[in-house]
């Protein structure tokens, strides 16, 4: 499928983007941005779907330490648990709804594991991992973690679809969880029939789908496809079936460098950080307390 749209077909559109699947030895991640068309979305730069999964005892998530600069991930699952480890001390079990932010800033390291006991049993998978560019003021920050349980997060029903704000606010509702950019996130489940207009508070907006079917100003959405909206563009959003779905979005950043786990607006800083994870000195991407025996080399 292509990810670009005749401009006839839709004003409210300008792409759409199909996800790519990756295997990542055991399950899925369907992988959205970045594409060569399309980095970033707002400050979002990275969107993975994990799953969904279906793990047979003894298999599951074993992401061993790597290192992140200059962004922010955020972790959000549907179904499952993960384990995260980081070289501030952390350890953190997310379960379905929770959210977890780290902020790599100038530097961290940080493992995705799973519990011994939860290996031991067959078990699902589904949730998102995003990344955050930080504004180039805030790149360089000390690292930092923050968990939110999903008590804390805002949700409602807004005429029949519930939504959920995990960052920043819409219709009403405002998230907890810190921002740096001007940022939102949300989640939808849409029964068939149902319609929603898209907020604009923000200047650039994409719809993900996770499930289901919707229609966007008439364009029909299917799983796994991010539909970039047109900024300024009041868009309707109308499941087709019962649906789910996210919203993100946000203020434009200046370009990005990408490589591997780093990013920065700086070529330069992207060339220390492949030389400090090189070296495993432990200075600039400390080692992680409790999980300090295995790393990822450096893709060469």
């Amino acid at each position: 499928m292509s990810d670009t749209l005749p401009p006839d077909m839709s004003q409210a559109i300008s792409m759409i983007i199909p996800a790519r699947e990756k295997d990542l030895g055991g399950f899925k991640v369907r992988r959205v941005l970045p594409v060569a068309k399309r980095r970033m979305v707002g400050p979002w730069i990275f969107f993975d779907h994990m799953g969904p999964a279906e793990f047979a005892p003894g298999i599951g998530i074993n992401v061993r330490p790597h290192p992140h600069i200059n962004l922010a991930t955020v972790t959000y699952l549907f179904e499952g648990r993960i384990l995260h480890r980081d070289s501030l001390g952390t350890r953190s079990v997310i379960v379905p709804g929770d959210i977890n932010l780290m902020v790599a800033g100038k530097g961290i390291t940080h493992s995705e594991r799973e519990e011994a006991e939860a290996i031991a049993h067959p078990r699902r998978l589904d949730g998102l991992q995003l990344w955050l560019a930080l504004p180039e003021a805030d790149e360089e920050v000390d690292a930092a973690f923050f968990h939110y349980d999903a008590a804390d997060i805002p949700q409602a029903d807004i005429d029949g679809t519930h939504v959920r704000v995990m960052m920043g606010s819409a219709f009403g509702l405002q998230s907890p969880v810190k921002t740096y950019a001007v940022t939102f996130y949300a989640e939808m489940k849409m029964p068939a029939g149902k319609s929603l207009e898209t907020p604009l508070a923000v200047e650039e907006r994409a719809v993900y789908l996770c499930s289901g079917a919707i229609e966007i100003a008439g364009q029909r959405l299917n799983p796994y496809e991010m539909a970039v909206l047109t900024p300024g563009s009041a868009a309707t959003i109308t499941a087709v079936e019962d649906s789910h779905f996210v919203i993100v979005g946000g203020e434009p950043l200046t370009e990005r460098h990408i490589y591997w786990n780093f990013v920065s607006s700086r070529a330069d800083r992207i060339e220390q950080a492949k030389a400090d994870w090189k070296s495993q000195d432990g200075i600039a991407f400390p080692k992680i307390p409790g999980d300090d025996q295995e790393f990822i080399p450096l893709p060469e």
